[in-house]
């Protein structure tokens, strides 16, 4: 599977009576049936580990990107209405801000590396606390309760897989909980995010802005008032879109299907 495609249904499985395993691209798995496809008997695959890096980076890109307002710069820069550039016109710094991290898997533990040479605070809200020696190494800290890192933090990367507890994670109270001056940064699934209540924090200046390499649905319609909003960066999905890492996906994929037509131990099996 490629882009989601193609939707493995109960009439595409039994049309398939041979069919043993679906490796899937990326991380998520959120599109696909997981009962309906262990009910076939066909196993599953995905690619995990391969995509933190450059997700890690583009959780990175896009802070910094909505920090230093890069696409609003490059507007002004090459307008043509362009005379001069005005002296008011102001970002604001990563280093020394509080940047609380939600879902501090093998990303989220990859974004925080990155932002502790940044001199960034990190606080991060998991399902399990890291050890001690994990939580040192980056200069994290742990909040139990996600409105305690919402409350504290100056940007707010979301960084969970989108499983129905994680649905609408984000919704109106909780952005209500975040500091006005706050940026929200998903680089996760765009359904962690209740799309509504964010634009409407976004036009009632509840948080300051937003970043985000996921939506719902992607791409969002031409009229969205997302795509309105200036405080508002959109990227296409990208988060793993380097040559490297999706060569690495498909040779992943491969073997994991090779493994699953011979009987072997598949690498990577989603259990």
């Amino acid at each position: 599977m490629w882009y989601h495609k193609p939707v493995i249904n109960e009439e595409l499985l039994q049309s398939l009576p041979n069919l043993k395993i679906v490796a899937n691209s990326g991380v998520g798995i959120d599109h696909l049936d997981l009962k309906l496809l262990s009910s076939y008997g066909v196993k599953l695959s995905n690619t995990p580990f391969i995509v933190s890096t450059d997700t890690a980076d583009m959780g990175m890109a896009l802070m910094l990107a909505s920090s230093r307002r890069l696409v609003e710069g490059y507007q002004m820069a090459v307008s043509p209405d362009t005379e001069y550039f005005p002296a008011d016109w102001l970002g604001d710094e990563l280093s020394g801000a509080t940047l609380g991290i939600v879902g501090m898997g093998t990303i989220g533990y990859k974004v925080a590396e990155r932002a502790k040479a940044f001199e960034m605070k990190i606080l991060y809200h998991n399902r399990n606390q890291r050890n001690k020696d994990e939580e040192r190494a980056v200069g994290a800290i742990y909040c139990k309760k996600i409105d305690d890192l919402l409350q504290r933090s100056d940007f707010v990367l979301l960084s969970v897989n989108l499983t129905p507890q994680t649905h609408k994670l984000i919704g109106k109270r909780e952005l209500e909980l975040m500091k006005p001056t706050a940026t929200l940064i998903n680089i996760s699934r765009g359904l962690v995010v209740d799309q509504d209540a964010l634009v409407e924090a976004l036009q009632n200046k509840v948080i300051k802005a937003a970043a985000l390499d996921v939506t719902y649905p992607e791409p969002l319609p031409r009229d969205h008032p997302l795509l309105k909003l200036k405080n508002v960066i959109i990227t296409p999905h990208i988060g793993s879109a380097t040559k490297k890492t999706r060569r690495l996906m498909m040779e992943n994929m491969i073997e994991s299907i090779q493994a699953g037509l011979t009987g072997l131990p598949i690498p990577n099996e989603v259990l």
